[in-house]
């Protein structure tokens, strides 16, 4: 801003138009004598009506800067977008934020992250006590194989039985609950997308598994259901929850069943072994398998005096 544009306080620009004025009366123009001496020699009457012309001009020349210059002393009005400027004219109600689209997402993301169970389903005992679970079976190599090992250390575990094998080596199912251990549903036939299928049929299929297991086991209690794959719906936990049973997912997962080609043996069993010691942690249910899996067997020959030592392993 330049200063000619700068509003002139009122007093300076009341006396600079009082000069003006008196300027305007002393010119040849007005006198028609040299400047002064017209002014000198008006009478008292003529002299006192120029100084009431004079405090006009000042009045209006005071007004003029007044409403070009805003007065210091006057309070602003607080901008409509200043904050507080809404509350301090009328109180207003404060509207809950919406939650968006992402922000859900988010939600969602965390809460998978933190170990929200799949469809409902149980990952940890609930007490401090480990859990050793033994999928897929009976396995007529394997099987006896583990159930050795639990008997020696005194151990006992949770295996998930398919019906279909059940039907096959019903002698074996009845050595699992001999020895104390628990048995849990696995479906007829390890169906990966069980859970996805009619109420109807995922019904059917767990009551003919659990058929197969009783008439192997007559005093066996089918406590628990394992979807394959762990892939839990709501529909196939309320399922099994209507026929008695808990839906039981895992905490740590080695992937023995995985065999990544080029592994050899030896290999396999030391990752298994490690992924079991480095992830258990108080609680934790373990997932392995005995069907077709002699490394995993041999794994838990160090896997199980191991734990012994650190944790409690219980049958759920």
């Amino acid at each position: 801003m330049s200063p000619e544009s700068v509003p002139k306080p009122w007093a300076s620009l009341a006396t600079e138009r009082f000069q003006q004025a008196l300027s305007w009366f002393e010119s040849p123009v007005m006198t028609l004598e040299p400047p002064g001496e017209g002014l000198m020699r008006l009478s008292r009457s003529n002299k006192l009506v120029l100084f009431g012309i004079a405090l006009l001009m000042v009045g209006l020349a005071g007004r003029a800067a007044a409403d070009e210059t805003p007065s210091s002393r006057t309070p602003a009005k607080p901008a409509a977008s200043a904050p507080g400027a809404a509350s301090a004219l009328s109180p207003a109600k404060k509207k809950p934020a919406k939650t968006t689209e992402s922000a859900k997402q988010r939600a969602v993301t965390v809460s998978a992250r933190q170990g929200s169970e799949p469809g409902g389903s149980r990952m940890t005992t609930g007490s401090r006590a480990v859990a050793l679970t033994f999928d897929d079976g009976p396995d007529p190599a394997e099987t006896p194989k583990i159930l050795r090992l639990l008997a020696q250390q005194h151990v006992h575990a949770t295996f998930c039985l398919v019906g279909k094998n059940v039907a096959k080596f019903p002698a074996l199912v009845r050595q699992i609950v001999a020895g104390g251990n628990t048995v849990c549903n696995h479906t007829w036939s390890h169906d990966l997308k069980l859970g996805k299928k009619p109420a109807a049929q995922i019904k059917a299929d767990m009551q003919r598994t659990n058929a197969a297991i009783r008439a192997a086991a007559p005093n066996a209690k089918i406590k628990y259901f394992r979807a394959p794959g762990g892939n839990f719906t709501p529909a196939i936990v309320s399922i099994a929850k209507q026929m008695g049973m808990g839906s039981l997912y895992w905490k740590v997962d080695p992937r023995d069943w995985d065999h990544p080609k080029g592994e050899t043996h030896a290999q396999h069993r030391s990752r298994v072994i490690s992924k079991v010691e480095h992830n258990t942690r108080p609680g934790a249910i373990v997932l392995s398998h005995d069907y077709a899996q002699p490394d995993t067997i041999a794994a838990y020959h160090t896997l199980v005096p191991w734990l012994k030592k650190r944790y409690k392993l219980a049958a759920l």
